[in-house]
């Protein structure tokens, strides 16, 4: 039991970190190249925790088959997913709106956006904190690589993202309410990554850790990556292989 209610709280902690970026996003003006550079680095990060932490993890355990066909089903039901919210007005949630060409729409602008938002924000978030809830499974502890990552990375996408619907009009409290639900869904999401795929033997667990990797990699090259290289541009990849390297330092630590 113990170790079911560590892993809702390490998912609540690391889904705490969209509210904590969702607040400088939306309370003070950021530049946009700082926004950039921060979405970067936590872009570096999480590629860091997928390649190291997750996808390694689901090929020690099962091997190369439910590693592979794992990551590779999790980026297509992303995708998938993706393709459907973003024609209903959530193609760029993770903007933080400085580029006028790529804003979040209004919901004069496109009726339905701010749930199609939200529902974006939900599937952004699920994988990253499942991911945590599976890690518990492996010894009883908590992957402390896996959750310093995603609540590292949580911080620019809350806060991009709460900046560009400040700019779409969005209300303070539709913008906190997203995200705080954001982070109870993130608990409830590891609390069930534990407790439901506890049941199942190695290579489903495995299957499962594969799955969560590659929607959080489709996640990163669909929605974090865009925003870095609008305004970081040149200095994105020494950023990102920052962010890389001290996600990489952590898990060899």
């Amino acid at each position: 039991m113990w170790e079911m209610m560590s892993a809702g709280l390490w998912g609540l902690v690391a889904g705490s970190a969209l509210l904590l970026g969702a607040g400088i996003g939306y309370g003070t003006r950021v530049p946009g190249w700082l926004t950039a550079s921060v979405m970067a680095f936590g872009a570096g990060v999480l590629l860091s925790a997928v390649a190291f932490e997750l996808v390694g993890e689901a090929y020690r355990q099962s091997g190369l088959p439910p590693a592979v066909v794992g990551t590779l089903f999790g980026a297509l039901a992303y995708t998938l997913g993706n393709l459907r919210l973003a024609r209903r007005g959530a193609r760029h949630r993770k903007r933080s709106g400085h580029n006028a060409a790529r804003r979040q729409p209004s919901e004069a602008q496109q009726a339905g956006s701010g749930t199609a938002l939200a529902l974006g924000a939900l599937l952004d978030g699920v994988p990253e904190t499942a991911a945590i809830g599976v890690s518990v499974l492996d010894g009883g502890t908590v992957s402390t690589v896996t959750v310093v990552a995603v609540f590292l990375s949580n911080v620019p996408e809350g806060l991009s993202s709460a900046a560009g619907m400040r700019r779409a009009g969005r209300r303070a409290s539709y913008v906190f309410g997203v995200w705080g639900g954001i982070a109870a869904v993130s608990a409830l999401s590891a609390l069930l990554g534990y407790a439901v795929l506890g049941r199942f033997p190695d290579a489903v667990v495995a299957a499962a850790t594969a799955v969560a990797a590659g929607a959080i990699l489709a996640m990163v090259a669909d929605t974090m990556v865009p925003e870095a290289v609008d305004d970081a541009r040149l200095a994105v990849g020494m950023i990102l292989v920052c962010g890389f390297l001290v996600s990489f330092a952590l898990s060899h630590s």
